[in-house]
């Protein structure tokens, strides 16, 4: 394999990675706050696409032409990010604050969350039918050559974009009275009331911003391959999911590490089966030998690559 063969694929992975890391965010800052595993996750990626699907080709329709595609770009962002959030905090203010008041068992709400997303597929499919839908390309395609590697403007967006909200993600927890609040809650919950923490509005700025995060993953995703489906969360969410546990759950840098590195060995299997006596290396046996090498990481680093084992007096 050449070194320009071998930075195309590394660009593939990262912009592949980008997607899972970016979902995994949400997962990650959920569970940091409320540990919970919001299963649901992967379909509000769905509902956020599918948001700023209708939100592009509205715009198109009405000012197509008369605005820059750069500007209904970012109003779709904007517009899907803000409609998505409150799909995220309607589903925590419906279906987990009530359980979570009432003491329910963790695996009562994590049962729900589940519900949640196949209710949540399924209402797509009943309104909108299964046929795929095709993202508008508001970002027109621009292919550099780099010593033989190709580089389109979409996908330095896509990389840029996650690295970006990683930083920023980071130093909000780290450098706002908000931020501060979510990590005080999720080291002692029951003592955070007492200091005059409103729990229940942190727990909503969760939400929203886990599920924007999830609507500007399915708006870059829909940007860079074109094609929605109802059960595009699905996978995709669980690929996340088991990235941010990889990563160590509740850990920002964990969760951005885990989705790189799932991106990483699902590209690269793909490429060393192009190697002669490689071949059985093909996509075929990708997610096997990426979820083998995963459990590998898990088996010894169980808290995952940046997780803290947390200590529970009983």
């Amino acid at each position: 394999m050449s070194f320009s063969i071998f930075m195309q694929y590394l660009l593939n992975a990262l912009q592949w990675g980008s997607f899972y890391a970016l979902i995994a965010l949400g997962y990650t800052m959920v569970y940091g706050v409320l540990l919970l595993i919001n299963f649901a996750h992967g379909d509000i990626f769905m509902v956020g696409a599918y948001i700023g699907f209708f939100i592009a080709t509205f715009l198109l329709g009405l000012v197509g032409g008369a605005l820059p595609n750069w500007v209904i770009l970012a109003i779709t962002i904007l517009g899907a990010m803000v409609l998505t959030a409150g799909v995220g905090v309607t589903i925590e203010r419906v279906a987990y604050r009530p359980l979570r008041e009432r003491g329910a068992h963790r695996l009562y709400v994590v049962i729900t969350a589940l519900m949640i997303g196949i209710f949540l597929e399924y209402l797509n499919l009943s309104l909108l039918g299964a046929a795929d839908r095709g993202f508008p390309e508001l970002i027109s395609t621009t292919i550099y050559d780099l010593g033989g590697v190709s580089l389109t403007n979409t996908k330095v967006l896509v990389i840029c974009l996650s690295i970006l909200v990683m930083i920023g993600l980071e130093m909000f927890l780290r450098s706002t009275k908000v931020g501060m609040a979510m990590r005080a809650i999720s080291y002692d919950r029951m003592a955070v009331p007492l200091m005059g923490v409103p729990v229940n509005t942190i727990i909503t700025a969760t939400f929203v911003i886990g599920s924007s995060l999830a609507a500007l993953a399915g708006i870059m995703f829909g940007s860079a391959y074109h094609v929605l489906s109802f059960d595009m969360g699905i996978l995709i969410g669980w690929k996340a999911f088991i990235s941010a546990v990889v990563g160590g759950i509740g850990e920002i840098r964990g969760a951005m590490a885990g989705g790189f590195l799932l991106g990483f060995v699902e590209i690269f299997v793909v490429a060393l089966g192009q190697i002669p006596g490689l071949e059985f290396l093909s996509s075929t046996y990708r997610d096997l030998i990426a979820f083998t090498i995963l459990l590998l990481i898990l088996t010894f680093r169980p808290t995952g690559l940046f997780g803290v084992a947390r200590r529970q007096k009983v």
